[in-house]
């Protein structure tokens, strides 16, 4: 990897890590659903801005059903399940869970076929899962998350699995910006009508709109643009490293926000990133 494709992963992470606590401090004002339809549509500007800037056509027709359940599944529910979620676990807690995506991403891609098990990728979920239960136990016991929080943003991570495996099996052939572009347009018109008919923000503060602006300009659509011109560039196996990254963001962030970060979460993040490396390593060899 070069200085630049260093620096664009440094970026990236630093995005998609300050995402928790933008949810966060948008939560305060904006309701959960409010929260994830500001996100898709201020991303969708984004995006859609630069699929004009680039002449990126929208795929075709055939694909808008499969893309509108992948909008679903990488878009509006996790959205707003983490919205929901962190009105009771702190955003160092959820960038936690958030890093079991990987472990779900690989049981369900076993559950298919599409990934012969090993004993390393055993190995590498159980240690996994430890990590992702010494978190929650830790936050549980320190008053940095809710039982039904953590359910739901395990319910983001477990989305985002599916949804990744589903985007590999039927999105082949799709330019990556029109993808996006796409998905987060049909994420908005999917929340768009639970947001008109439910409970509507009133005093929102200025730490509020800018929180849901940042999350949508930085956290989706210029991140995604970051995450596929990366992509373009180094190997999917290297662009995956800023997983690893993501917890250690959210650990900097919410600390600098004042929230407490306890032992248990320390040594959660740290046991979740040797369960996701062990997985992501090459398997281990005999010496002959």
């Amino acid at each position: 990897m070069t200085r630049r494709d260093v620096r664009d992963l440094f970026l990236l992470s630093a995005f998609w890590g300050m995402s928790f606590l933008l949810i966060k401090w948008a939560g305060h004002d904006f309701p959960p659903v409010w929260v994830a339809l500001l996100r898709s549509v201020f991303g969708a500007l984004v995006l859609l801005l630069a699929m004009t800037v680039t002449r990126t056509a929208f795929p075709p027709r055939r694909f808008w059903p499969v893309l509108t359940l992948l909008a679903l599944l990488n878009n509006a529910f996790p959205w707003l399940m983490f919205a929901l979620g962190e009105q009771t676990v702190s955003s160092s807690v959820a960038s936690i869970l958030n890093a079991a995506t990987p472990l779900f991403t690989l049981l369900i891609a076993l559950g298919l076929g599409d990934s012969r098990p090993s004993a390393q990728m055993g190995l590498g979920v159980l240690v996994g899962l430890a990590g992702v239960a010494l978190t929650v136990s830790g936050g549980l016991s320190g008053g940095q998350a809710s039982l039904s929080g953590v359910l739901m943003i395990l319910a983001a991570a477990l989305s985002y699995g599916v949804g990744g495996v589903l985007s590999k099996k039927k999105a082949a052939g799709l330019t990556p910006l029109s993808m996006a572009g796409s998905q987060l347009l049909l994420s908005s018109l999917l929340l768009l009508p639970f947001a008109a008919f439910g409970p509507h923000p009133a005093d929102v503060s200025l730490r509020a709109w800018g929180a849901v602006a940042a999350l949508g300009v930085f956290g989706s659509g210029l991140a995604y643009l970051l995450f596929y011109a990366l992509l373009a560039r180094v190997s999917p196996t290297q662009t995956s490293a800023v997983t690893y990254i993501l917890p250690i963001w959210g650990l900097f962030w919410g600390a600098l926000a004042g929230e407490h970060v306890g032992l248990a979460s320390l040594l959660g993040v740290a046991v979740v990133l040797l369960g996701v490396v062990l997985l992501g390593a090459p398997p281990l060899r005999r010496a002959t």
